[in-house]
């Protein structure tokens, strides 16, 4: 720990030598204003939401942006706090100390495919680092098209911070929860040779969680370098890499297998002498090569490869002997995990050919490409053992199993070649289609006796988007997507196998304006997946039967006034189980709100130059615990409150800025999960947040 933390101070001290501070300039970044979060957003379009650069009013699909600048302001140091401020998004087993794991529009996420770094694949099975990101892009819905494999629900995509063409020198100290401590420094410019642009970032900090016992460290450093060979070639390069260590807090079962528990939202399971913090180290390398032919024409050719590894340590509460959950004393059963070097290394490469022609009246906007992902995952016989019984509200001290996991090897590969194609049609000056397709050839070998995956899958999508005037855009799509089967839990006959590949349809009529400088969306959706669950007959985790969701999502965001910023977001969402023949039929699927939505606003005291105060508000309507429904987590509110003051110190812009989470101190269930026979996480308490960011 203390040999990383040297060597970060020592990175950080070299880059201060070698580029001298100088006044602070803005970046190159081109905003504008954008909106499918609970705040203001300012991109005019993302790259998540296809191939070409169609302003997001343009598009047929339903995206969000969180830009740099959003982070800066509403203390955003995690997906986790950026999720805050979009209805569509909910924690799936997101615990504190392990990965950020979401569902969006009630589906969960790949950790494997559906988070990405540049519109390429990354693992999801870490908190991802937001230091080096410029905006956080969410395409919520089926991404067939643009991404091959990923779960229904959408895809992540975290955008690289480039170098800036002015000098940019910037560093950030902040003190949050139990004593948490963060410090970031952000350097950027040009060299000399203008040709040649560089962007660092680097971090430490001290983890305290809101969670007693739940610490660690954070220790990352990045780069980005452009190098404009030719006015028409661009070659970028970034590399990363972050080690972190946490302990990790299991969540709650329910009392007897019915009742809520009655805990503090600071209790911690995870609490044994031997309760190790699980340690991660990830990286990625990453490189982009775009040539242009003629202003109409070019090819971007980008690869990155990650690399994941992981010791994963718990003192890990399930049952109560034969009770299907904590016995109603508060006893539950404890169980030594530990699986130790866990290791995933992706690698996604893709090439584009782009293009604007035309057939006589009709204008054209062609995209094709190749594209190939590799992702080999290793692993070791896990060690799973019951050491004892503990207690909720009186914890007893065990002693460890004593083992360790097995040796590691290569257990699963995947392989998934691609080609795409996808043409933007002007039929009309008001009317536009956006036809498409990816063929997809999936390849899944596996370490044990079953059949190895080898098929190929047509992804078509298309999209009709009618614009009356300038500001107005209604549009209609339908869509195929294609997921990885689940992975069989550990309770399962085929724990660890995974399923067969599935396909998912979707149909999609939204609306898009901007309204005196308020931009506003509303989308109408249908989703269809095939449903996974552990067979209770059989005990097989099995593939049957089907999931449909139908939802209304609606957003505004915008500045009515000058120093009045707003915005809102809300998520109705039907669920349903059908066609199993088990009690599940007709039944909510598990963890999803009806109904969700978030309240932000923002204003500047004209009476005091440089103070802004704001606050949001987030509702969640309550959620099933178990696929039959018989115990529904309540609802809740929560109320954040937040003030940042601009100022200057020795000529350098300072700005200070404060937040109190969860304000009314109300507890709730954040996150109800379904795996590893349902778990519940409460929310944070009253937490408090305190920054300084210098620009000098």
């Amino acid at each position: 720990m203390y040999k990383t933390k040297i060597a970060l101070s020592a990175a950080a001290l070299a880059i201060a030598q070698a580029f001298p501070a100088a006044a602070l300039a803005q970046t190159d970044a081109p905003v504008a204003e954008v909106v499918i979060t609970g705040a203001r957003a300012d991109a005019p379009h993302a790259a998540v939401a296809g191939f070409t650069d169609t302003p997001l009013q343009q598009t047929p699909a339903s995206v969000g942006v969180i830009t740099r600048e959003q982070m800066q302001a509403l203390n955003i140091r995690s997906t986790t706090d950026a999720a805050r401020y979009d209805a569509g998004i909910s924690d799936a087993y997101n615990a504190v100390g392990y990965a950020e794991q979401f569902s969006i529009r009630g589906f969960k996420l790949d950790n494997a495919r559906s988070y990405r770094k540049d519109g390429l694949a990354i693992s999801g099975d870490t908190q991802i680092p937001l230091e080096n990101k410029e905006s956080i892009e969410v395409l919520k819905g089926l991404a067939g098209l643009q991404a091959g494999v990923a779960a229904p629900g959408g895809i992540v995509n975290y955008v690289t911070k480039r170098p800036t063409n002015e000098t940019l020198r910037s560093a950030l100290v902040e003190v949050s929860e139990r004593g948490t401590v963060l410090g970031t420094v952000d350097l950027g410019g040009r060299l000399a040779d203008r040709r040649f642009g560089y962007r660092v970032n680097v971090a430490t900090e001290r983890l305290r969680s809101y969670i007693e016992g739940a610490d660690g460290h954070r220790n990352f450093i990045s780069g980005a370098f452009d190098w404009q060979i030719t006015p028409q070639a661009l070659l970028q390069i970034d590399a990363d890499y972050q080690n972190k260590a946490q302990v990790s807090a299991p969540g709650f079962q329910l009392i007897d297998g019915v009742a809520l528990p009655n805990v503090a939202a600071d209790t911690m399971l995870n609490n044994q002498p031997w309760s190790f913090p699980v340690r991660t180290k990830t990286s990625n390398v990453g490189v982009r090569f775009q040539y242009e032919f003629t202003p109409e024409w070019r090819a971007v050719v980008s690869a990155n490869r990650h690399d994941f590894k992981r010791d994963d340590y718990t003192a890990f509460p399930l049952g109560c002997g034969n009770v299907a959950g904590f016995c109603a004393n508060g006893d539950y059963d404890v169980y030594d995990y530990r699986s130790l070097g866990e290791k995933k290394k992706p690698l996604a490469t893709q090439a584009m050919l782009q293009g604007r022609f035309a057939t006589g009246a009709l204008r054209h906007e062609l995209t094709a490409g190749v594209s190939y992902f590799q992702n080999k995952e290793s692993w070791g016989d896990y060690l799973y053992n019951p050491v004892g019984t503990s207690n909720i509200y009186r914890p007893v001290v065990l002693a460890p199993d004593g083992g360790s996991s097995g040796p590691v090897s290569e257990r699963r590969v995947d392989r998934e070649s691609s080609l795409f194609a996808q043409d933007i049609v002007g039929l009309t000056a008001q009317l536009k289609l956006h036809a498409g397709a990816r063929y997809t050839k999936v390849r899944r070998s596996q370490d044990d006796a079953t059949l190895p995956t080898d098929a190929g899958f047509w992804l078509p999508n298309v999209a009709l988007v009618y614009s009356p005037v300038a500001n107005v855009s209604g549009y209609v799509s339908y869509a195929q997507g294609l997921e990885h089967g689940g992975i069989a839990p550990i309770k399962a006959e085929n724990k660890q196998l995974a399923l067969e590949p599935g396909k998912s349809k979707q149909v999609e009529l939204g609306v898009k304006t901007q309204v005196r400088g308020i931009n506003l969306a509303a989308s109408l959706f249908q989703i269809e997946k095939g449903l996974e669950y552990l067979d209770p007959a059989s005990n097989y985790y099995v593939r049957n039967g089907e999931a449909r969701h139908r939802g209304l999502e609606m957003s505004a965001s915008g500045k009515p006034t000058r120093d009045l910023s707003i915005g809102a977001s809300l998520a109705a969402l039907h669920t349903e189980q059908q066609g199993t023949g088990q009690s599940y039929d007709g039944k909510r699927v598990t963890n999803v709100p009806a109904f969700r939505s978030t309240v932000f606003a923002e204003y500047a005291l004209a009476q005091v130059p440089g103070l802004k105060v704001n606050g949001d508000w987030q509702f969640v309507g309550k959620k099933a615990f178990d696929a039959e429904n018989q115990v529904m987590v309540p609802k809740y509110h929560v109320v954040n409150l937040g003030a940042s003051y601009a100022t200057k110190v020795g000529g350098m812009p300072l700005v200070l800025r404060a937040q109190v989470r969860n304000a009314l101190d109300k507890f709730y269930w954040r996150d109800v999960t379904p795996d590893l026979g349902g778990y519940l996480f409460p929310g944070a308490e009253r937490t408090y947040r305190l920054s300084a960011q210098l620009d000098f």
